[in-house]
């Protein structure tokens, strides 16, 4: 059954496929997906030739949160996973990615992670 969708919904479906354009299937590099709800933050990288999730961290790994309590907003807790994203990278010696903010938009809670994550020495 075909869904009809709404001018909002092809709105934001418009949006987040707009910011994919140039990400899925790069040839020679590797996706980091951003992910967030109202409480929690999200990031993967992800291989799309063979379809695989190589790292990923959440708000809600158990091993982040001794950090996370020390973390007053969600900025913060956003930094604490942009980081934490980074250095499970370089232990697989991945060093170069494409940013993927998954159709939201590059302020805030994404921003802080991008420059968390480049901090710790990922290349964007």
């Amino acid at each position: 059954m075909i869904k009809n969708l709404t001018k909002k919904e092809i709105r934001n479906l418009r949006r987040t496929n707009r910011s994919k354009a140039n990400n899925v299937a790069h040839p020679t590099r590797l996706r980091l997906v951003v992910s967030k709800s109202l409480k929690n933050i999200t990031a993967q990288i992800v291989d799309d030739h063979n379809q695989s999730t190589l790292v990923s961290s959440s708000s809600l790994d158990k091993n982040l949160q001794k950090d996370l309590k020390k973390a007053i907003t969600k900025k913060d807790i956003s930094t604490v996973v942009g980081e934490s994203i980074a250095i499970k990278a370089k232990k697989k010696k991945i060093t170069e990615v494409v940013f993927d903010r998954n159709g939201n938009p590059y302020h805030g809670r994404i921003k802080a992670l991008a420059e968390a994550a480049r901090k710790a020495g990922l290349k964007f």
